[in-house]
Parts: structure tokens; sequence; C-alpha cells
């Protein structure tokens, strides 16, 4: 990740690495829910009913490959041009005994923290009449969300989403472990936002965990309810702001008696 790697080669390598997180986190999801074992999940399915028609599905394939594009012209010329020398890549604790050790983790929290927020006000902006109507519609026609749907924007939306590569890229001193991590870790929790099953551990309800994280149940109830958890990753927005669904809790724990149910019996 520096300008000493050709501008292309880069480029290529970072489609390639988005096109296989896609497919890994998002395609293989939906193939083992939705078309190879959806009557063993069916007691997981947070809204009744599946996609009935294919289009859905090639829709929401196409806007996310355009999404990954995006997000390609505008991390690229960041990561493989002299433009890497302005950024926070050049800031490193790694010559620091000791400091490495607990400053990756700190930083990817950083990293969620103000990836969280971005994604909230954004979200809560493109709620507005006229940017729903024109652009967040894109992503609820997937009223009843797949993982296929975690990158389904339109253009502008998607150039307002990918625009925090770049704030990010200067904001905070980062490296290639850090970058691959939460490329991972986002792209896994969007796709679980989006997969329409709710899939956490029973015992999660009862863990110090449950009123921080946002789970499938939570973000699906967004594209039911539309104007409700606007949250990405916690929660703390949507609570603060009061803008979580008053029955979120009450869903929660009805769909996972539903799966105690089917364990017991």
């Amino acid at each position: 990740m520096n300008e000493n790697t050709s501008f292309f080669t880069g480029a290529l390598d970072l489609y390639i690495g988005s096109i296989l997180k896609y497919f890994f986190f998002a395609g293989i999801p939906f193939l083992i829910f939705y078309v190879f074992f959806p009557n063993s999940f069916k007691n997981n399915k947070i809204q009744e009913g599946h996609h009935s028609k294919k289009s859905d599905f090639i829709r929401e394939v196409y806007f996310s490959n355009q999404s990954l594009i995006i997000s390609l012209f505008m991390t690229a010329p960041l990561l493989f041009t002299p433009v890497v020398k302005y950024t926070a890549f050049t800031f490193s604790f790694t010559h620091l005994k000791y400091v490495s050790v607990w400053w990756s983790p700190l930083i990817l929290l950083v990293v969620f923290i103000l990836h969280d927020t971005y994604f909230y006000w954004v979200h809560v902006l493109f709620h507005k009449p006229f940017f729903l109507k024109h652009f967040h519609i894109v992503h609820h026609k997937s009223h009843n969300p797949t993982s296929l749907s975690s990158l389904s924007f339109s253009y502008t939306e998607a150039i307002f989403q990918m625009f925090f590569n770049i704030i990010i890229v200067f904001l905070v001193p980062l490296d290639e472990t850090i970058i691959i991590i939460f490329g991972i870790v986002a792209f896994i929790c969007n796709s679980y936002g989006h997969l329409g099953y709710e899939i956490m551990p029973l015992g999660f309800r009862k863990s110090f965990l449950f009123p921080i994280l946002v789970t499938s149940t939570h973000h699906n109830l967004h594209h039911s309810k539309t104007h409700y958890n606007f949250g990405l990753y916690f929660r703390f927005w949507d609570r603060l702001m009061k803008t979580e669904y008053p029955k979120y809790e009450e869903l929660y724990d009805k769909i996972q008696a539903r799966r105690m149910a089917k364990i017991t019996s």
C-alpha cells in the first residue's frame, strides 16, 4: 500500500479482494439461507416470506458491484499514488516496544466508532424526503433484505458512504493489517445485518453486549419500518436520538423464543 505499487496492479488487487469479500460474506450466506437450506432456518426468519423474484437478487448484486467500483475509484488513488505520503499511513508506532500490542485494537475500536457515527448521520440525511425519494430508495427496494443487498446503493449514496474511506486515511493512523481487518469485519457485520435471519447465539440476549451491538433483527426493522434503527454496528446513536424502534427487543425475544422452541422440541 504505497506509491511504489503500480496503480493499476494495486487497484486490480483491491477490486478482486472486494469481490471476493462480497462473495464469501454476502454470497455464501445467501446460498445457505435462501437457496440450499431455507427450511432448516425458517424459525430464524425475521420477516415472513422470501424474495420471490430473481430480479430482486440481480438488482442487489448489480448495485452492490457498482458500490464496490465507486469505492475503488475513491480509495485506490489514496493508496497507490504519491498521495499516500500525505495520509496517516506514514504514521507508525511499530518502532516503540510494547505499544503495538494495544495500539491496533484501540485504533480498530476508534475506526468502528467513527464509521458508525458517520454512517448514522449520513443515513439519517438520506432519509430526508428528497434523498429518500431520489437516492436511498434503491437500498429500500430490498424491503425484505438478503445479504446480497448489503451494499446495494445508488451511485450518489455510494459516494457519500465511501467518502468515509477518504476521511479515515487522513484522520487516523492506520496500517495494512488494520485496513484488512476493518474491511473484513465491516463486510461481515453488514451482511449479517441484511441477512434476514437472526443467528445470534441464544445467550447473547443476557450478555453485556446486547444493549451495545446491532443485530440482524435490529437492522431488518429499518427495512420494514423505514424510519427507525439507523445504526450500523452500535445501538447508542439510535438510543440517544430516540430513533430505535420501540418494540425491537420484543421482536428479538419473540424470534429467539421461536428458535428455542425448535431446539427443545
